[in-house]
C-alpha cells in the first residue's frame, strides 16, 4: 500500500520509529506489536509449510483453513478451493513462492500484514483471490463459505453452499420419516417432498 506523504494526514515517523522498522528489518523473524495490531514470530515450521507443505497446505496461500481432509466440509469445498488455485496462480510461478509471499508478506492470515510490499506482490500475483472464511451456523449442513474472486467463483460457492445444504437437510428428514415408517418409500431430491411425506406421516401418528 503505497502511502501519500502529501495527505494532511501523514505524520512522518519519529527517530524512534525509525529505528525500530531498521530493528525489525534486520530480526525479519521476530513479531511486533502496536496496541491490538501484531504480528506472529516466524518459527521453523513455516518454513516448512513453505517448502514441505502437508496435503492441503499447498493451497495455504489462498488462506484455506481446512483442517479435517476427512470431514464432510472439506470434501464439499475441495472443489472449490482448486477452481480457486487454477484462476489464482500465475503459471510459471511455483506455489512454494506464494507461500513464501503469504507467510512474509501476509503474516499468514487474512488480515494482517507483515510486509506491505510482499503482500501487495500475492495479492498482484493472484489477482486478489483468497479464501475469507468458511463455518457452518445453525446446523451441521448450513454452510456458509466467504471468498474474494470473480463471479463464477463466487456462483460455485453458492452451488455448493446450496448443494451442501439440500443433502444434509434431506438426510435429516428422511432420518425422521425411518423412524415413523422404517418401510417409507424414500424418493431423493427434494426437500420439500420429504418436508410433506413427514408431516403427513406425523399427522397420521397424532391420529392414532
Amino acid at each position: 500500500m503505497k502511502i501519500d506523504k502529501n495527505s494532511k494526514f501523514y505524520k512522518p515517523p519519529t527517530f524512534d520509529e525509525r529505528m525500530e522498522n531498521i530493528k525489525y528489518s534486520i530480526l525479519f523473524w521476530k513479531g511486533r506489536s502496536k496496541g491490538m495490531i501484531y504480528t506472529r514470530s516466524i518459527e521453523l515450521d513455516d518454513f516448512r509449510y513453505i517448502f514441505f507443505p502437508k496435503g492441503f497446505e499447498k493451497y495455504g496461500y489462498l488462506g484455506t483453513q481446512i483442517w479435517d481432509e476427512d470431514g464432510d466440509c472439506f470434501k464439499a469445498l475441495y472443489p472449490l478451493v482448486l477452481a480457486m488455485d487454477y484462476e489464482a496462480k500465475p503459471k510459471l510461478c511455483p506455489r512454494w513462492f506464494l507461500r513464501f509471499l503469504h507467510v512474509f508478506g501476509s503474516d499468514k492470515s487474512i488480515v494482517r500484514v507483515r510486509n506491505w510490499t510482499l503482500h501487495d506482490l500475492l495479492r498482484k500475483l493472484t489477482k486478489g483471490i483468497a479464501f475469507v472464511d468458511w463455518k457452518t451456523k445453525w446446523s451441521h449442513y448450513d454452510l456458509r463459505i466467504s471468498i474474494h474472486g470473480s463471479k463464477h467463483l463466487q456462483d460455485l460457492a453458492d452451488d455448493i453452499e446450496h448443494g451442501f445444504y439440500s443433502r444434509g437437510r434431506q438426510e435429516e428428514l428422511v432420518a425422521e420419516i425411518l423412524a415413523i415408517d422404517p418401510k417409507a418409500s424414500i424418493i431423493w431430491g427434494s426437500i420439500d417432498r420429504f418436508e410433506k411425506q413427514l408431516e403427513k406421516l406425523e399427522n397420521n401418528q397424532n391420529k392414532l
